[in-house]
Parts: C-alpha cells; structure tokens; sequence
C-alpha cells in the first residue's frame, strides 16, 4: 500500500509570487509529517509540498492524504477532484475541512475533523477493509505525550530555510476572535513533557530550531523548564509568542540564553477599541512600547505582526502603524488584512451582519478583503495594505 501526501499551494498567484519572495523565511510545517509518522511502518508514504515542488498526477498510489487551510482549501479540492476521477481515494483533514467537513466531503472520500492522532490508524484499517466511513473524529483530544517525531526525512530539505521544526505545545491559552487556534485544538493548552521535546531536538541534524507552537510562552513555568533544558545545547531558534512575555523578565532572560534570537509577536492593531472588540485584552496599547523595547533589550528580534481592517481602522490608520514600526525599531514587521477564517468567531459575527462579500476560500489570505469595512472603502483598505 501506497500513500501520498499533499500540502496544497495557494492559489491566489500573488500569494504564490510572495512565497517565492520570502523563501528565505519559509520553513516546512509539520502536519502531514506528523500524519506520517501515526501511519504503520509496513505502509509506503510519500510527501509533496506544492509549494516547492509539483504534483504528479499520473503517479500510481493507493490512497491520497490532504491538508489545507481556509486560503488553501479551493486548490486542495481541485487536487482531489483529479485524483478521484481517475478512481483514487482521497481524505482531507486540517483547519478547513475540520470547521467545513460537509463541504470538504463533497469532494473527497472521508474527512478527518480535529487531530489525526486517535483516528488516522483506524482510518486506515477501514481502507483496507473497504468500510471507509465518511467521516472521523476522535472522541478525545490527544494527550501529546510519546507522539513519534514527525517524518521530516520524506521531505525535500534543500527546498526551505530549515526543516528543523518542532511543536512542544499545542493551542493557545487565549481566544481572540480572529483566530481559528483555538477552535481547532478544543480551547486547550497542551505541552510535551520537556524531556521529549530536548530528545527530539537533539535527532535533528545541524541548524536553528523553529518551534512551530502558537505561542511557546503560553505558561511560563513550563517554558522556563524548556528553556533551561534547551540552553546546553546551544541552538539558535525562534518561535511566536505574545506581548504578555515582557512582564516577565527572567522569562526572557532564559529565552535568550536558550538560543533564542527572534520571536512573532501579534501586535495587531494600535487601537484599544480594536482590541476589546476582537477579545484580545491581553494586548494593552499604551504599554506596546516599553514591551517591545523590553522584548528587544534582551536580544531578541521582533517580528510584528498587524492587521488592518479592524472596525476602528480608518485611512489614517496605514501611515499610523508605519510610523509606530519605524519609532520601535520593529526589525521586520509583517502586515495583513483582517480576515473572518470560517469556525472563528469573527466570521460567524460578520456573516450574522451580513459582511461577507463571497466565499472564494482562495482569497482568504491575509492579503484580499472578504468583507465589508466599517470606516473605510474595500479599495481603500485594499490599497492602503498594498
């Protein structure tokens, strides 16, 4: 038995273009890696990252496996769509298919809602067995404890800046409305014991580490422990993390002497209405630049992160955000346009007040506006983003 996976492309051609342009940020995710680390050893798997290699669709496999996020998830069904007409069985799991599974299963044979972890062998013995279901989802969330490491070997390593990548938690402790986390992972914040996550590390070949976590200072008692465990053995890596981390300077101390050197960091918006009407009140705009600097004093870079869009945005919001990156020395911002992702609460508002302009799930990137503005044109916003 034969599987393929495939992490689709996006395929919004700007997006495309961008992700040439950034290659030297880009680093593998771990989600169909892991995947194939859950499936038996006796089973043939095999990787294909669209975004750094084509698709072979005349290649002769049993069963394809699909991942896709909300701006991914048009070019995911094409993907399978090819496959089943040539008498192919496909599943799909990730973020889209697990908030949209009846939508997901118009065009493929079963959909993994949730985690992998818990369903995927049973998934497999039901191929096998020719009783596929249409449908599988754990009844309890995976512990996360002696998960095997993901199969980074089936992918093709020159391709990305690293594929040194690591999950050591799961989720995140705060539930903004924009944000689709917390939906997917149940509103949990899971970690791997220390130990295992130290064990893996030291597995991976020479090179900085990304740990792919949400937010890899979500409980600080655990993060130190990783911390100190981490720092003999002298990796530089990076991570995400929220502002909150600035009030806890030995936190950041550890972090730095760890190895690590730069942390993205969800700014988002310089508006405290913004903030209270996105239910992310552990952002506090007046202390924005004593954190940062903070954050900075301790040697580690921050890779800010701002949305435009929010209800309170108007046109002088732009130049205004600009003007707080040059000030704070905010070594690389990163800049998108809000966007209400399916299963999150924002999109389930907006379409409650009838905002969202369509569905092209492929525009759904950060980079196109899906809905209507308050205080500003839909060209202005876009315009003033690009």
């Amino acid at each position: 038995m034969k599987i393929r996976f495939i992490d689709p492309a996006p395929k919004d051609t700007i997006m495309m273009q961008t992700a040439k342009d950034i290659k030297s940020y880009w680093f593998a995710r771990l989600s169909l890696t892991t995947v194939a680390a859950l499936t038996p050893k006796e089973i043939e798997v095999a990787i294909t990252d669209e975004n750094v290699e084509p698709i072979d669709f005349n290649e002769e496999v049993d069963l394809v496996g699909l991942t896709a996020m909300t701006m991914h998830a048009a070019r995911a069904y094409e993907i399978a769509d090819r496959f089943r007409a040539r008498g192919i069985t496909v599943v799909m799991g990730g973020f889209h298919a697990s908030i949209l599974p009846q939508e997901a299963k118009e065009h493929v044979d079963a959909v993994v809602i949730g985690e992998a972890e818990g369903v995927w062998e049973k998934l497999l013995d039901d191929f096998q067995k020719g009783k596929l279901e249409p449908f599988y989802k754990s009844e309890q969330l995976c512990s996360f404890k002696a998960q095997p490491h993901p199969r980074l070997d089936l992918l093709k390593r020159k391709s990305y800046c690293t594929i040194n990548c690591v999950q050591a938690t799961r989720g995140c402790p705060f539930s903004c409305d924009f944000c689709s986390v917390a939906q997917f992972f149940g509103n949990t914040y899971r970690y791997r014991p220390v130990d295992e996550v130290i064990e893996e590390i030291k597995s991976l070949p020479p090179g900085y580490v990304t740990f792919v976590d949400d937010n890899i200072m979500g409980k600080p008692s655990y993060a130190k422990e990783l911390f100190q465990k981490l720092t003999p053995l002298k990796k530089k890596w990076t991570s995400q993390g929220s502002l909150t981390m600035a009030k806890d300077t030995t936190l950041l101390k550890m972090a730095a002497q760890s190895g690590c050197y730069a942390l993205f960091v969800g700014i988002e918006t310089l508006s405290q209405e913004n903030l209270s009407s996105i239910n992310k009140p552990i952002n506090h705009v007046s202390q924005y630049e004593e954190a940062i600097k903070i954050i900075r004093d301790h040697g580690i870079m921050v890779v800010g992160s701002f949305i435009f869009g929010f209800d309170h945005d108007d046109e002088a919001t732009f130049e205004r955000i600009v003007r707080f990156c040059e000030k704070n020395k905010i070594e690389l911002p990163i800049f998108f346009i809000l966007t209400p992702v399916p299963g999150t609460r924002l999109f389930q508002r907006m379409e409650k007040e009838g905002r969202i302009l369509h569905k092209d799930w492929s525009k759904y990137n950060g980079a196109n506006v899906v809905f209507k503005p308050k205080l500003l044109s839909e060209e202005t916003l876009f315009n003033g983003y690009t």
